[in-house]
């Protein structure tokens, strides 16, 4: 028989309802306000208070404790060090719940349950005004005084409200200047790194054009150079081939001096038949041996004419 068992099972399994209650505390504990239902948030609220209560004794065996229920260390932190602060002078009642209607689709009652500590609205109590409490009485003299002493208050709230009103145009006057201040100050700064962006920009381009130009002029110093050096060459080349001819004929002739004097010193031989024969012979020998020396001439003139096309080729492709 069910004697005297009037918790609600909120249509769960045992474990399953000590998990979820288990994962609301933790997340009231973290967020100080939760939204759900009211049949929910009456079994937290039983379920959670008694945790709230053990946390104020901050000891291991009450965290050990604490934990066992809710499984999870930044909640128990948050307990014991914060909430436990806030709860110290409260002896019960940690929690309120706050009904806001009914849902769309089943038309649950929904509420918000929340510590009482943490909403500062509610706490906040609004300063009750004391007003002088004036006996009526049926003398007439003393409603004059009453009277007198009601537009005397009027006066005195009135030049209160103007006084307030003087200090809030005041403060609002401040705080536009104030506001103007710092823009244009925000404006300047902006205007300065721009300023500063473009001349790097400036700078960085007038680098790169001078680095071109050098780049250009080097570029035309190592051509005038080459073509310098080529000329040199040719000319060295050219003047090879005069100079071995000039040599040629300066050993020509000391040779042709020796035969002339020779044959000077010589007497001049009676000419035979035998003689006839061998003056041809020595004709021919001396054209087969100037027509040679022709040819050489002839070959070394086209092998230079050769290189200096090479010379030339290999300069236009450069």
């Amino acid at each position: 028989m069910r004697h005297r068992k009037r918790f609600n099972h909120l249509g769960r399994t045992a474990s399953h309802r000590k998990a979820m209650l288990s994962n609301m505390a933790s997340q009231l504990i973290l967020y100080k306000r939760i939204n759900t239902t009211v049949a929910k948030a009456k079994a937290l609220r039983s379920y959670v208070e008694p945790l709230i209560n053990k946390s104020k004794d901050d000891s291991t065996h009450s965290r050990r404790i604490v934990f066992g229920y809710l499984r999870n260390k930044e909640a128990i932190n948050e307990l014991f060090r914060e909430v436990s602060q806030k709860v110290i002078d409260r002896n019960g009642g940690y929690t309120r719940i706050l009904k806001t209607g009914f849902r769309k689709g089943d038309g649950a009652e929904m509420c918000f349950i929340e510590l009482v500590d943490y909403n500062i609205n509610m706490l906040a109590t609004p300063e009750e005004e004391t007003q002088k409490r004036t006996r009526r009485s049926r003398r007439g003299g003393k409603k004059k005084q009453t009277e007198s002493e009601t537009t005397q208050q009027q006066k005195s709230d009135v030049g209160k409200t103007e006084d307030a009103e003087q200090k809030d145009n005041i403060k609002d006057s401040s705080e536009k200047e104030d506001k103007k201040v710092a823009n244009k100050q925000k404006e300047e700064s902006s205007e300065k790194v721009q300023t500063q962006k473009k001349e790097e920009v400036k700078q960085e381009t007038e680098q790169k054009e001078t680095a071109k130009k050098e780049e250009v002029k080097d570029k035309k110093a190592s051509v005038s150079d080459s073509k310098v050096d080529n000329k040199k060459e040719k000319d060295s080349k050219g003047e090879e081939p005069d100079k071995i001819e000039a040599k040629d004929k300066s050993k020509e002739k000391p040779a042709e001096s020796k035969k002339q004097e020779t044959n000077e010193k010589k007497p001049p031989a009676k000419p035979k038949k035998d003689d006839k024969k061998t003056e041809a012979e020595g004709k021919n020998e001396k054209s087969k041996e100037i027509e040679k020396e022709d040819s050489k001439t002839a070959e070394s003139k086209n092998k230079e004419k050769k290189d200096d096309s090479a010379d030339t080729k290999k300069e236009e492709k450069k």
